[in-house]
């Protein structure tokens, strides 16, 4: 039996909510969840995004506990790690760290990785981990100095934005586009469906 379509999404992201929509998928309700995104030390990249996507689905679920207009509801968490090798880079939200990861990306590939974690309406939690390999153009100063100016690093994981500018700076990207935006599409899909909540049901209104 499929449960009521009515899904918490524990961020406030607007690429994530931008991305939901474009599948026909609006949330109930927005929790941002502010834990603290500290890695742990030699902490794996994709056990970061475990942990932290995992730590804000529980505090929506703590967050709605005895609230009945919760009831019946999905809970949907993310969060999206950048990392060359096992070096972790930050969500920039000053010029000088932005300015330090393009140069760090710069002529080379790297990893991004975003962890999924639906807690369902029987409270049961469900995990994926999506990997995209990306490889990045030699950037010139212009490019950086220019690219900083634009001010579209600011709080992205890695210091930058595939949508926007940064797009250009990719020559190779193996895996899921949506992943590095901020939530893989199809895997995210495929965890939703899989415990009954009805992702196609709006489609025909698109």
């Amino acid at each position: 039996m499929a449960f009521e379509n009515k899904l918490i999404l524990a961020s406030g992201s607007p690429r994530r909510v931008e991305l939901l929509a474009q599948v026909g998928i609006e949330p109930a309700r927005l929790m941002p969840m502010d834990i603290d995104e500290t890695p742990k030390r030699s902490e794996h990249p994709r056990s970061l995004a475990r942990r932290l996507c995992t730590g804000k689905a529980e505090a929506a679920l703590a967050a709605i506990k005895g609230d009945p207009g919760a009831e019946g509801s999905y809970i949907l968490a993310a969060d999206t790690v950048v990392a060359v090798g096992r070096r972790i880079l930050p969500k920039t939200e000053m010029v000088d760290e932005a300015s330090g990861a393009l140069h760090l990306l710069s002529g080379r590939s790297h990893r991004v990785f975003t962890g999924i974690c639906l807690v369902t309406p029987d409270r049961k939690i469900r995990q994926r981990i999506v990997d995209t390999k990306v490889r990045f153009k030699r950037l010139s100063s212009r490019d950086i100095e220019s690219y900083l100016a634009s001010g579209q690093w600011r709080g992205k994981a890695g210091g930058y934005a595939i949508q926007g500018i940064a797009g250009s700076f990719v020559v190779k990207l193996v895996g899921s586009y949506s992943n590095v935006v901020g939530l893989p599409l199809q895997e995210t899909l495929a965890l939703l469906s899989g415990e009954g909540y009805d992702v196609q049901r709006r489609w025909a209104e698109a």
